[in-house]
C-alpha cells in the first residue's frame, strides 16, 4: 500500500484502497455518492429529479405555497368545501352588512355575500391562467424544440418569430383584442383571454427549452439513438425532451400566476370577464365603486388574488432552486 492510500485510509475510516482504475479507486470507499440504505447497505445513486425532491421537501417556502395553491385549486373545483352560500343569492335588504352566519366578511352593496362570491371566483380566474398556460407551453415547446433540434436557418426565422412576439406588450395587445370581442358571451369571452394569454405569453419558455435543447441534443445519448437508427422525431421526443422540460416546467409555473393576475387586471378594466361571471377582477371592480361605504368587499378578493399569485409564483421559484444545481 503506498503512502497516498495508507493517509487515505486512516482519513476515512469506510476507504477500502483498490486497483487503479477500478471503481472503487485508491483511498476511495466504494459506495461514494450512494445513499445507505437503513440495513447500512449501499442504496441506489439518487436522480436530479429525486435530489430535488429532496431539496423541496426540506424548504419551508415550498410546503407554504404549494397548500396555498393547493387551496386555490380546491375552491376552483369543488367551491361548496369552504361555503355553502349561493354567491349570486343577493338581497339588497343585506346591503352593507357585517359578518353574521356563513357570511363571515359581510356582504356587497348589492347584498352579495362577499365571502361567497370570493370563493367561487377562483373558477373563472384558475380556469383561464390554467389553459392559457397550457396553450403557452404546448406553443413553447414546439417552437423551442424545432428550433434548437435543427438549429441553422430554422433556428434564425423561430428565433426572429420569437423576438417580434416578445417585443408586443402583453396587456396592451390584451385590451385591444379584447375591446373587439361582443359583450354578453360568457364562454367566448374567456375563450378569447385564454387565447390572447396563450399566445403572446410563451415566449420565454420557448427560449428557456431551445437552450435546453442545444445543449442535449450534443449528449452521448443523443448520438447513440442517431447511431442506432432512430429518426429526428423519436429522438426529439423520445431522448430530448424528457430531459429539456422541467425548467420549462417551471417557467410555466411562474407565468400560471401572472396569468392569473393579467385575467384579473382585464376584468377589473371591464373588458376582461364580465358579470355575471364571478370573478376575483369583477369583485375588486365593484368592490373599489364602494370603497367609502365598506373595505371587505374589496379587500377579500385583494388578499384572496394576491395570495393565489404569489403562492404559484413562490411555487414555480422553489421549483427552480431544486432543479438548479449551481444553487445547492
Amino acid at each position: 500500500m503506498s503512502d497516498f492510500e495508507t493517509v487515505a485510509a486512516s482519513e476515512l475510516h469506510t476507504a477500502t484502497p483498490g486497483p487503479a482504475g477500478a471503481p472503487n479507486a485508491p483511498g476511495q470507499p466504494s459506495d461514494i455518492g450512494v445513499p445507505a440504505k437503513p440495513n447500512g447497505s449501499p442504496g441506489k445513486p439518487r436522480s436530479l429529479a429525486g435530489d430535488a425532491w429532496r431539496d423541496l421537501r426540506r424548504n419551508p417556502l415550498f410546503w407554504i405555497a404549494a397548500v396555498v395553491a393547493l387551496l386555490a385549486i380546491l375552491m376552483a373545483v369543488v367551491p361548496r368545501l369552504f361555503t355553502p352560500a349561493d354567491p349570486a343569492a343577493c338581497n339588497l335588504n343585506l346591503q352593507h352588512h357585517g359578518a353574521q352566519g356563513a357570511a363571515i366578511f359581510g356582504y356587497d352593496f348589492q347584498g352579495c355575500d362577499v365571502y361567497a362570491r370570493a370563493v367561487y371566483g377562483a373558477r373563472a380566474s384558475l380556469i383561464v391562467g390554467g389553459f392559457a398556460a397550457l396553450t403557452a407551453g404546448i406553443i413553447a415547446v414546439i417552437v423551442g424544440m424545432i428550433a434548437g433540434f435543427f438549429g441553422g436557418w430554422t433556428d434564425a426565422v423561430l428565433s426572429r418569430v420569437v423576438d417580434i412576439v416578445l417585443g408586443i406588450p402583453l396587456l396592451l395587445a390584451a385590451i385591444v383584442v379584447m375591446g373587439r370581442v361582443p359583450s354578453g358571451h360568457e364562454k367566448t369571452r374567456m375563450a378569447a383571454v385564454v387565447l390572447v394569454l396563450g399566445l403572446l405569453g410563451w415566449t420565454t419558455a420557448a427560449r428557456v427549452i431551445r437552450s435546453s435543447v442545444i445543449t442535449a441534443k450534443q449528449q452521448d445519448y443523443v448520438q447513440a439513438a442517431r447511431m442506432l437508427g432512430a429518426g429526428n422525431g423519436r429522438i426529439m421526443w423520445r431522448h430530448i425532451l424528457p430531459n429539456s422540460i422541467a425548467p420549462v416546467i417551471v417557467i410555466i409555473t411562474i407565468a400560471l400566476g401572472s396569468f392569473i393576475a393579467t385575467e384579473a387586471t382585464l376584468s377589473f378594466l371591464g373588458i376582461g370577464l364580465q358579470a355575471p361571471t364571478i370573478s376575483w377582477g369583477i369583485s375588486i371592480d365593484t368592490g373599489r365603486q364602494h370603497m367609502r361605504e365598506a373595505v371587505t368587499p374589496l379587500a377579500v378578493p385583494s388578499v384572496f388574488l394576491a395570495l393565489t399569485v404569489l403562492a404559484f409564483i413562490m411555487l414555480g421559484d422553489a421549483i427552480r432552486d431544486a432543479f438548479d444545481p449551481k444553487l445547492r
